[in-house]
């Protein structure tokens, strides 16, 4: 009997976590927020060059997904990653410098914001082309199932490119060969700028599966405690055997799609009772003091911590050398 694609959505709250699993989310998040100003301004005061997508907003996505992995298993993005780097324990350092262009940076200064690679912490991208890094997250999962490795690739897109036909002949494929792939597709509402409504026939992301009988679920990507439990669902399902699985974040970003965008197809009213309502950050914030699990002294010295972790990869993205001229002839296929 064929299997059939189900779609379920927790109605129960998230499972708590412990202290030392708010701690851990909100020191990560709170160094993606504080990583993605700076990028921003240092975007704006013309140290970085290119595209720049900034992530703030959506920290609790990448965060939530990476507390229910285990290690081993991949990563691979479109444009919108430093977050997913930082997240996957790139260094700071290596990944500003890469935005600046400069030889200490993970491609060695020749990829800019949306091509940074690392194999030692599973990350395979960066991706420029939109839905692009699906078949090859895809492909991941082909290669997880053909080595019996047990490796599960975690493979994030946004609701723009949910709408991307290599989306689906990557789910066909998956669904088939029962790879183990679990689909993020992070629905920040508004694409490169125009709202789901207006561009998707089904704006219920998760059920984006259902013709090749894949499963998925809508979750609340704003609580990283969701966003685990529905992680760990997900990932033990591929990683069983039973095939890929699709979890739709419902997030949002605070900034424009890109640095050179002034976001006018929202109002500021919109933006700011997010920020007020469903910041991901000062939920666990919340949660921290509420519980009494930490002090406002306690929560300062980790605000200072991470400042400094970002003021100290500023500076060496700004002193660190160009790469060599040579370089240009390196690292190409001939």
């Amino acid at each position: 009997m064929a299997k059939s694609a189900t779609k379920s959505k927790v109605e129960a709250g998230p499972a708590p976590f412990t202290a030392d699993e708010e701690l851990t989310a909100y020191r990560m998040m709170l160094l993606i927020r504080r990583f993605e100003e700076k990028a921003g301004q240092m975007y704006g005061m013309g140290l970085i060059g290119g595209f720049c997508h900034l992530y703030i907003g959506q920290e609790a996505v990448v965060v939530g997904m990476q507390m229910a992995m285990v290690e081993g298993d991949q990563t691979i993005t479109g444009y919108r990653d430093h977050g997913h780097m930082l997240a996957c324990g790139m260094e700071s350092r290596g990944v500003m410098a890469e935005l600046t262009g400069r030889r200490g940076g993970y491609s060695k200064g020749k990829g800019g914001s949306m091509h940074m690679f690392s194999v030692e912490k599973q990350f395979f991208g960066g991706h420029g082309i939109v839905g692009g890094q699906v078949s090859l997250g895809t492909g991941l999962g082909f290669a997880n199932r053909y080595r019996k490795n047990g490796k599960v690739s975690v493979t994030y897109f946004g609701d723009g490119a949910a709408n991307q036909g290599q989306v689906y002949e990557s789910f066909n494929m998956a669904e088939l060969w029962s790879l183990p792939v679990v689909y993020v597709i992070e629905n920040n509402k508004y694409a490169m700028g125009t709202a789901v409504s207006r561009a998707s026939a089904q704006t219920d992301f998760s059920k984006r599966g259902v013709s090749f009988n894949i499963p998925g679920e809508q979750v609340d990507g704003m609580d990283v405690r969701a966003v685990r439990e529905a992680g760990a669902r997900a990932l033990e399902h591929a990683r069983s055997g039973k095939g890929p699985y699709i979890l739709e974040m419902q997030t949002y970003r605070y900034r424009g799609h890109s640095m050179s965008d002034p976001a006018k197809y929202r109002s500021k009213e919109e933006v700011q009772k997010m920020r007020t309502e469903h910041d991901p950050i000062e939920q666990v914030r919340q949660r921290l003091l509420g519980g009494g699990l930490v002090s406002e002294e306690d929560l300062k010295k980790i605000d200072a911590e991470v400042r400094d972790i970002v003021q100290d990869a500023a500076e060496f993205a700004q002193t660190d050398p160009e790469p060599d001229v040579s370089e240009l002839w390196t690292d190409i296929v001939k």
